[in-house]
């Protein structure tokens, strides 16, 4: 890897940013429908690819739903019922977040969440989890960002749908000592030419004291790639056991057989990018001397 020095900040037991491998998180957010079993067979299937940490998403229904929105009736994995009900269904408790603490142990792998919430911070406060994710959506909720800084721990700001002005602003509320920059594009999923992966050098340039990365919403994997290939230090990408599975995140997600090959493909990327100096390597040294007509310096 190249040594080059730049911002880091630690996540667990891994460090983040220049001279260091792409963190690569799964999210698996709340694409286990509220089931456990499925939690943790993400969880292994992460671990398994060599990703470096799973994330998912923790709210207070009542805080984080629109009151108008409660009482309408909705589709459902368990039939039709109020929205509210159904957002309690893919909420975990103290118990589930146990269960998913004692297996990302077992499996060396880390964990934490996007607190949609103040509550929820208080909630995955009790983990100790090492760091904290801002959902783009909550982006510009400065309470949230407010009580996030007061942990101390590492904050990971994704910033879609947002402006450069509401980005600056965010960068404000928190502080930059803590901070990965996520660069990020909210729709799901997100088409090609709405990704604008050279964000990543915009907001590189404009935050030199920050490492950045990308939370990728789109499908396919050469584009998660291309980020790593541009700096990203950071990056995340839903998965999924099943993307024909029920859900809104569903589609956006990688399959199991998908996040292997992402992961693998981006450790060979940053091997095979190098650090920038030129060098003759041994293996050449066969084919210089058979190839090359002229040896030492150049025949005039």
């Amino acid at each position: 890897m190249n040594a080059a020095q730049g911002p880091t900040r630690q996540i667990g037991s891994r460090t983040v940013g220049a001279g260091h491998p792409a963190f690569i998180t799964g999210e698996i957010g709340i694409n286990h429908n509220g089931d456990i079993e499925n939690a943790t067979k993400l969880i292994k299937i992460a671990a398994e690819a060599g990703c470096d940490a799973v994330k998912f998403q923790k709210r207070t229904p009542e805080i984080c739903t629109p009151r108008d929105q409660w009482d309408v009736m909705r589709d459902t994995p368990w039939g039709r019922m109020p929205y509210i009900e159904y957002r309690h269904k893919v909420e975990f408790g103290e118990d589930g977040y146990a269960e998913i603490a004692k297996t990302c142990a077992e499996h060396g792998i880390e964990w934490f969440a996007s607190p949609w919430d103040e509550p929820s911070v208080d909630f995955l406060e009790k983990f100790d989890v090492p760091a904290h994710k801002v959902a783009s959506a909550s982006l510009t909720d400065d309470g949230l960002l407010k009580k996030l800084a007061g942990t101390g721990k590492t904050i990971i700001l994704s910033t879609g749908m947002s402006t450069m002005e509401q980005i600056e602003h965010a960068v404000e509320t928190v502080g930059t000592q803590n901070l990965i920059l996520a660069h990020a594009t909210s729709t799901y999923p997100a088409q090609a030419e709405e990704l604008n992966l050279r964000m990543i050098n915009t907001l590189a340039a404009k935050y030199p004291e920050v490492p950045i990365g990308y939370s990728g919403h789109e499908t396919g994997l050469q584009t998660s790639l291309a980020a790593v290939v541009l700096g990203a230090s950071f990056l995340e990408r839903h998965i999924t056991l099943d993307r024909a599975m029920w859900g809104s995140d569903q589609a956006a997600s990688v399959e199991p057989g998908g996040l292997e090959r992402l992961v693998r493909d981006i450790r060979v990327v940053e091997a095979a990018l190098g650090d920038g100096v030129k060098k003759v390597y041994d293996s050449e040294l066969g084919p210089m001397k058979k190839l090359r007509r002229f040896q030492g310096e150049q025949q005039s």
